[in-house]
């Protein structure tokens, strides 16, 4: 629950606020743009203005419950009328917030859709999520991008009687993982369903390309709203940025076309596949030189 007692006093007057323990990992902001804003002075997140119209309001509930500090808040409402989470993005892919701090807020994501559904990457564990998650038909496997990212996956993946899929070279972050994706090859790990290995962010990153169109990149690619352009990490490469760079040039070179970009941090963005090639491309020229 967000601290009232410790509000940021750069926050817009009104009953929403965002307390003075907020990480700076920009969930909220992605949830919520335009009514919560990174604060010029110390970087961290602000209601920049109230919020309005019902949309808005929703957007608010969002952020509440995407935080994983429990930064943000209401000054006497505790929870949503009607929960916020899974959020449906469309394309059968659901946000589903709740997001850990031992994952440093990174989203994670429902796909439902015929065969199997998917979890990409893992909230915190809360019971929340299960009813919701069941109407939509449970979940069939576990896909996680990174080490750093797993959350509660292993409580989701039990809950479900899910499969779990993580690299090898990231393997000891998910020990009860039944499936592991090797080498450097991409792998259709399901009908539709295809792991891309991207080592750079970490040894074992991987990209999840689904169903000819959707990306999941985890933190290894992400969109810049400022520049509109694509960006990886440079300052949170913890294994190698010319392995990422040579790993995200293959991935421009293999043929896998996308229009949606869905991060567990950075900007998602939805476009044009032309646009996403170009970029790619774009950016993999940059990289050494950053």
């Amino acid at each position: 629950m967000a601290r009232l007692d410790a509000r940021h006093p750069a926050g817009a007057p009104g009953p929403w606020f965002v307390d003075d323990r907020c990480i700076d990992c920009d969930a909220a902001r992605h949830v919520a743009p335009g009514l919560i804003e990174r604060n010029p002075g110390d970087g961290v997140s602000i209601f920049v203005r109230q919020p309005e119209t019902p949309e808005e309001i929703d957007m608010a509930w969002r952020a509440v419950d995407v935080c994983p500090t429990k930064s943000v808040g209401h000054e006497s409402e505790r929870r949503p009328p009607a929960p916020v989470f899974p959020h449906d993005l469309g394309d059968g892919v659901h946000r589903l917030g709740h997001n850990s701090t031992s994952s440093f807020g990174a989203h994670s994501y429902l796909v439902v859709r015929d065969g199997a559904n998917l979890m990409i990457d893992a909230p915190r564990w809360t019971r929340q999520l299960i009813e919701p998650t069941e109407r939509l038909g449970g979940i069939d496997a576990v896909l996680l991008s990174h080490r750093d990212d797993v959350a509660d996956a292993e409580r989701y993946a039990s809950h479900f009687g899910a499969r779990v899929w993580i690299h090898a070279d990231d393997r000891d972050a998910a020990p009860y993982a039944t499936d592991l994706i090797d080498g450097d090859e991409p792998a259709e790990l399901l009908p539709g369903v295809v792991a891309f290995p991207v080592p750079g962010h970490t040894k074992g990153s991987v990209l999840f390309h689904v169903d000819g169109h959707l990306l999941f990149s985890g933190d290894s690619l992400a969109w810049d709203r400022q520049r509109d352009q694509l960006m990886a990490f440079r300052r949170a490469c913890w294994f190698s940025w010319e392995a990422q760079t040579e790993s995200l040039g293959r991935f421009a070179d293999s043929g896998l076309r996308f229009d949606r970009l869905l991060c567990g941090h950075g900007w998602s963005r939805d476009a044009d596949d032309d646009w996403f090639e170009r970029e790619l491309r774009a950016l993999v020229e940059r990289m050494p030189s950053q």
